[in-house]
């Protein structure tokens, strides 16, 4: 382990950007004339400056895997026995919503019943909508609740659909464009949270009311049931229709991390829980899992910690808690999942999953391995049918080893009912796991993926942020288009994400936040100590606040790279709350109003720390026009400061995409295949 001794670059120097004259506020304006020309402007600059057949090639080896009709289709139970499926491929670009049976998905050609064609939808409506998810009837299953999103973005229209006649219910439940939350409570009355007018969005832009609404009823004369604050997140209810434990909920979001969950019984009962645990209720047991340590009576449970409790007994004010989970400083709690009767739960350790199956009794829990899930190293639930049975879907893959879909009930052997293809040749690479060692001392993982050839292109990618875990995983993408051609993959498990539990997270919250920047710069230079690469070969991509990290590592340690790729970024911490979603994010990153935040917030936030003379790498940002989550205008700002003063500074603005930065697979090839021409001819 090497501990990295690099100086950030931002002590020297001034700062070209000052807070009370930012030039480029303009370019916010999301739909102005003058700002999306300019962003198709310079997006047609970067797709000339890479153009060529060394870009086409790669774009048609990426579409290839992404439209390959061997991909595993990734299924799930809905409570009818049925398995429904979200699929796209080169002849249905936005997609086809379809179930099938069991039995049918264990053929090599399933029969599949299609419910909606997106695209022939758009086709008769002359719309571009891309799929938004769907909430099913249960029971009955029958109707369903389809959100349809223009362009990708987070907000969406809601239509009811009849799954019977294939066909959009005339006078059925329907919502215009807006960030809703609906859910099913029967077959004529639903929860809805959306934008009812003035004040019923969050400062957030995320529903502050919910409404029971009856069909055949305007939207307007729908019954409140319960109104959060305005600067709270989040507010949201739902029914659950497990027959004999038929229930209500409503959940108070005060920020991303912090919750008041509520029991609605003609009124609404607290459930007292922490605020910053998560709550579940299946049939008679309530599981708590906690983000702080809880005293309960004479003991005292750690954070990352699982417990269950009668969910009667514990309303009712007694606190006889059993410990499902207790963490260790190598090993978190991933995922759990219930069947009918039992629970699974998916940990990790040094970022390595197992699943263990749970099974309720007195004093204690049952506790025993599922079946073949340490194969490849990574595994997780798909699905579970929890109404009906112990069955459940378990996928399993490693960075090097393509994923295999199984199936299997609690108590049997697992049946693998798909394996996915190889998307490229892995003979002479390897899979191998280091630490480095970060500015305070923490060791931090990261694998390492290719061939045993040193000082060669590499590309590190990280993320560190809302408690999200970076797991080994298959990707025919990386694989076409870096590993089989030479390159070097490297993932690193820095703070802020949630390899080890919510301490591993905390430790880069709010203030501390540099902790993560440290981390993935420590990684940075062990790679360059080892021998692994050169600083002038190493190459970095992240995504959303990933694209946030990009940007740090320009403005703070641009020494240590070659060339940075940030997608979907934040850069301005200074305005982020005042843009889109960006005040849902204030319990991850701080309050920039708030004068004690913005201090520490003013040393990282990388567009206020740009600075002349600097050795940045050459960089390349790319957004979408529509994504209502992260504005555009924090990459379309940060290009242009950088532009201003001489950096090299590519840009790719993608007119539809949402979030994800691509609303179908062309889209996806294109962003995929201009990003890695962009690294492999900056970093040969």
């Amino acid at each position: 382990m090497v501990r990295s001794s690099r100086r950030r670059s931002k002590l020297e120097g001034a700062a070209l950007y000052q807070d009370a004259d930012d030039a480029y506020l303009w370019l916010e304006a999301l739909d102005a004339p003058d700002a999306t020309q300019w962003a198709a402007e310079r997006s047609a600059e970067t797709l000339a400056a890479l153009a060529g057949e060394d870009l086409d090639r790669m774009t048609d080896a990426v579409r290839e895997v992404l439209d390959s009709k061997d991909r595993i289709p990734v299924p799930g139970w809905r409570g009818d026995g049925f398995l429904y499926d979200f699929w796209q491929d080169a002849d249905h670009p936005r997609g086809l919503w379809r179930r099938t049976t069991l039995e049918q998905f264990r053929r090599d050609e399933p029969e599949w019943d299609v419910l909606l064609d997106v695209d022939a939808l758009n086709a008769a409506e002359g719309e571009n909508w891309t799929w938004g998810g769907v909430t099913v009837l249960r029971p009955g299953y029958d109707r369903c609740l389809v959100k349809l999103s223009r362009g990708g973005a987070d907000a969406v229209v809601v239509r009811e659909f009849d799954l019977r006649d294939r066909a959009f219910v005339a006078d059925g439940f329907t919502l215009p464009e807006a960030k809703s939350d609906v859910g099913w409570i029967d077959a004529d009355h639903i929860y809805v949270g959306t934008d009812f007018g003035p004040g019923s969005l969050t400062s957030s832009g995320y529903p502050r009311v919910v409404k029971r609404w009856r069909r055949g009823t305007p939207l307007a004369a729908a019954e409140l049931v319960f109104a959060g604050e305005a600067d709270d997140v989040l507010v949201t209810a739902w029914h659950d229709p497990t027959p004999g434990y038929e229930r209500d909920f409503v959940s108070r979001q005060r920020d991303f991390y912090h919750r008041q969950q509520f029991l609605l019984d003609g009124e609404l009962v607290r459930i007292d829980v922490p605020e910053d645990a998560d709550c579940d209720v299946h049939r008679d047991w309530l599981l708590i899992r906690l983000r702080s340590p809880l005293t309960a009576g004479e003991e005292t449970y750690p954070a990352g910690a699982l417990l269950a409790a009668d969910l009667n007994g514990y309303l009712a004010g007694e606190r006889d808690l059993t410990v499902l989970f207790r963490p260790d400083e190598r090993t978190s709690l991933s995922s759990y999942s219930w069947t009918r009767n039992h629970l699974l739960l998916v940990t990790i350790t040094d970022v390595t999953t197992r699943v263990h199956v749970l099974t309720p009794g007195t004093p204690d829990w049952d506790r025993q391995p599922l079946p073949g899930d340490t194969e490849f190293g990574h595994s997780w639930i798909v699905d579970t049918d929890p109404d009906n049975s112990d069955s459940y879907l378990i996928a399993s893959e490693g960075f090097l080893q393509p994923a295999t879909l199984g199936y299997g009930t609690v108590g049997g052997e697992v049946e693998i009912l798909k394996r996915e293809p190889a998307f490229f040749d892995t003979d002479g690479m390897a899979v191998r796991q280091f630490f480095a060692t970060s500015a305070d001392g923490t060791r931090v993982p990261y694998f390492v993926v290719g061939g045993a050839a040193a000082g060669g292109p590499t590309l590190l990618t990280g993320y560190g942020g809302f408690e999200i875990s970076l797991t080994p995983a298959y990707n025919g993408v990386i694989g076409r288009s870096w590993l089989a051609r030479g390159g070097t993959y490297v993932v690193a498990n820095i703070r802020g994400g949630g390899e080890y539990g919510p301490d591993w997270h905390r430790a880069a919250l709010r203030e501390n936040r540099v902790r993560a920047y440290e981390d993935f710069a420590a990684v940075a230079g062990d790679l360059v100590a080892r021998g692994i690469t050169t600083p002038e070969r190493l190459g970095i991509s992240g995504g959303s606040n990933g694209g946030l990290l990009m940007g740090v590592m320009l403005t703070r340690y641009p020494e240590l790279f070659g060339a940075i790729v940030a997608r979907v970024p934040l850069f301005d911490m200074r305005r982020y709350t005042q843009l889109l979603a960006g005040k849902s994010w204030i319990a991850e990153y701080g309050d920039p109003d708030d004068e004690a935040d913005w201090a520490y917030l003013r040393e990282f936030s990388p567009y206020h720390n740009v600075r002349a003379g600097q050795p940045y790498p050459p960089v390349l940002f790319i957004t979408s026009t529509r994504d209502d989550r992260v504005h555009p205008g924090h990459a379309r700002k940060m290009l242009a400061l950088l532009r201003r003063h001489g950096y090299p500074a590519a840009y790719y603005e993608n007119v539809e995409g949402g979030h994800g930065g691509a609303a179908d697979n062309e889209q996806k090839a294109r962003i995929s295949a201009l990003t890695m021409e962009f690294l492999r001819r900056t970093l040969r």
